[in-house]
C-alpha cells in the first residue's frame, strides 16, 4: 500500500511540472536582446549578450556581470555551492553570492521579476545606468531594446548585498 501512494504522488508531481513548462510564451523573447526590467533591487539591463551590455554601460568588456538565475536547479549549471554554505545560499534575499570559480550570482526570489527571468533561465543582469553614474531615466529608456513593465513603477532601490564565498571562509564585499 505505501508503494502505490509513492507513485500516486510521483504522477501528481510530474502533471504539476508538465503544466508549468508548456504554458504558452506571452511575447516573442530574444535572449540577445537588452530588457530594462525592475529587478529586485533597482531598475537593471538584463541580457544574455554580455558584449551588448558592456557596450550600452560604457564599461570594461572584461569586466564579469552578476548572473541572475531562475532556480537553484539553474545555478548548478554556473558554480558549485560549497556543502557548508548551502543552507545560507538558499535562505539569502537580495544577495548576490560570489563563488569560489569567481561568479557572481543570484537567485531570484522576487515573483514579478521571476516570472520574467524564467522565460529565460539565466540573465546577465547590470543597474541601468551609465557605468559609475546615478540611474538616469533617460539613458535607461534610450539604450533599452525592450521595455518590460509590470505593475510596479521602475524605482532605484539598496542594492543587494555581495557576499565572497571560499573554501573556508565568508567575506561581506557590500
Amino acid at each position: 500500500m505505501k508503494g502505490e501512494g509513492r507513485s500516486r504522488n510521483e504522477e501528481v508531481r510530474n502533471k504539476k511540472r508538465e503544466k508549468r513548462v508548456l504554458q504558452p510564451s506571452t511575447f516573442n523573447l530574444q535572449p540577445d536582446k537588452i530588457y530594462l526590467v525592475q529587478t529586485e533591487t533597482t531598475v537593471g539591463f538584463l541580457s544574455q549578450n554580455a558584449k551588448k551590455l558592456a557596450k550600452v554601460k560604457k564599461r570594461d568588456p572584461n569586466k564579469p556581470f552578476l548572473i541572475s538565475v531562475d532556480s537553484f536547479k539553474t545555478l548548478k549549471r554556473f558554480a558549485r555551492v560549497p556543502k557548508k554554505y548551502k543552507k545560507m545560499v538558499r535562505r539569502a534575499q537580495k544577495t548576490t553570492f560570489v563563488y569560489p570559480n569567481r561568479k557572481a550570482l543570484r537567485v531570484i526570489k522576487d515573483e514579478n521579476h521571476l516570472r520574467f527571468l524564467k522565460k529565460f533561465g539565466w540573465m546577465f543582469s547590470t543597474s541601468a545606468n551609465e557605468s559609475g553614474k546615478r540611474f538616469d531615466y533617460l539613458f535607461a529608456y534610450k539604450n533599452a531594446e525592450v521595455i518590460v513593465e509590470d505593475n510596479r513603477e521602475f524605482f532605484e532601490g539598496k542594492p543587494s548585498k555581495l557576499i565572497k564565498l571560499g573554501k573556508n571562509r565568508v567575506k561581506k564585499l557590500r
